[in-house]
């Protein structure tokens, strides 16, 4: 039992999962108050379950939905949520002893199902993108009629554009972009799984973006202030630096960074394996400076914790960071520099740039960045008008 822990006893149907659920909270990193409030939220558990008569096989997500609000009732002021039960539950679920709301399957459900599969599996979409697109099919299908299969099987191009208006309507140029993007991957799986015998992906739109929304490179003396913002005499800093260094020199996306583990590096052979979208593995050379950076790391700054992930959070629990969490510390560091906030994906166009204007050949640089294709590695010649100059040939004919 940790220190500080009330040491009245729990006497109903939780009682015997208390040590072992301290000794979970002790590895994933909470400190002794962490844990105090955690076993308390436990104890109140234990004796209202035990107050209802009820038994553990009587824990679902709506009875725990009725614990928090009678706590709420009973004057609780934390841990109201059921976020504050999630260590609980979910250490209850490893041990199969609690099982998460399951949604209704519904005809929506089951397409939208088929169709994150096909991202994933057939189009090698990483998680993100997928759980993007994920939405807007969700969002488009919903607006179908009760009679799902019979109403794609009628569905024609001005439905596609009557709902491209009404999300245009109310989002930003990035959001409709996202949604035109979604649903033109949609459309394209309902085609090619006999959903629908009409081609309706070149009926989505196209949506006009502007050249100054094109990202821009960070000028090097930007770059040496991100890095300079970071205090090394702290852990966070020690941490944050290695992930700003990883991305500034390998042009890593934030989930790729997100995603590294510690077996990933092959410190005698120099590199580091990287797990791209969907099912993509690469390595790539360990530049020095990333190495000395993660090092330093790992020396000072890691917590001690059984976690494979490379980067870990620096409070409880102690799990890999997210690729949300990696964009906001990009954006914090861009802060305390002085800089406008940017997230981690200027930093990748940083390299490219970078490397396209010493002269390397597009082909190199999508190799470096893992672009299926090239002509995604083209777009960062379109801002880069001093390089894309030199590329230019003189026109047959044209006076010299």
């Amino acid at each position: 039992m940790a220190r500080g822990t009330p040491n009245f006893p729990l006497t109903g149907p939780l009682a015997p999962f208390e040590d072992g659920f301290l000794a979970q909270l002790g590895r994933l990193g909470y400190v002794s108050g962490g844990i105090v409030g955690q076993r308390a939220l436990l104890a109140h558990l234990d004796r209202w379950m035990s107050d209802a008569g009820l038994t553990l096989t009587d824990l679902t997500p709506e009875v725990a939905e009725k614990f928090l609000h009678a706590r709420a009732e009973a004057g609780y002021v934390s841990k109201l949520t059921e976020h504050g039960l999630t260590p609980l539950l979910e250490y209850l679920e490893e041990l199969g002893q609690y099982t998460r709301r399951v949604l209704p399957t519904t005809p929506v459900e089951e397409v939208v199902s088929r169709f994150h599969r096909h991202l994933l599996e057939e189009r090698g979409l990483g998680d993100a993108t997928a759980g993007n697109y994920e939405r807007v099919a969700r969002q488009f299908l919903s607006t179908r009629p009760e009679s799902l299969q019979a109403s794609l099987a009628e569905l024609a191009a001005g439905e596609v554009s009557t709902f491209i208006l009404e999300q245009s309507g109310r989002l930003s140029v990035p959001g409709v972009q996202n949604v035109v993007q979604g649903l033109r991957a949609l459309l394209k799986f309902l085609y090619l799984a006999g959903l629908t015998d009409r081609a309706l992906a070149l009926a989505v739109p196209a949506v006009a973006r502007r050249r100054q929304e094109l990202l821009r490179a960070l000028p090097v003396e930007h770059l040496e202030l991100l890095l300079r913002s970071c205090d090394r005499n702290t852990p966070v800093g020690i941490r944050d630096f290695a992930i700003l260094t990883a991305l500034a020199r390998l042009g890593l996306r934030a989930a790729e960074v997100a995603r590294l583990e510690l077996d990933d590096i092959d410190w005698r052979a120099g590199e580091v394996r990287i797990r791209g979208k969907g099912p993509r593995v690469d390595k790539l050379p360990l530049p020095t400076d990333v190495g000395e950076a993660v090092v330093d790391y790992l020396r000072r700054a890691r917590p001690n914790c059984s976690q494979r992930r490379l980067f870990i959070r620096s409070c409880a629990p102690r799990q890999g960071l997210s690729r949300q969490a990696i964009g906001g510390l990009v954006r914090a560091a861009s802060v305390r520099a002085g800089l406008l906030p940017h997230g981690p994906h200027r930093l990748r166009h940083t390299v490219a740039t970078g490397l396209l204007r010493h002269g390397a050949p597009l082909a190199e640089i999508a190799q470096l960045l893992r672009h299926q294709s090239v002509e995604t590695t083209v777009i960062y010649a379109k801002v880069d008008g001093q390089a894309l100059s030199s590329l230019a040939q003189v026109w047959p004919g044209a006076a010299e």
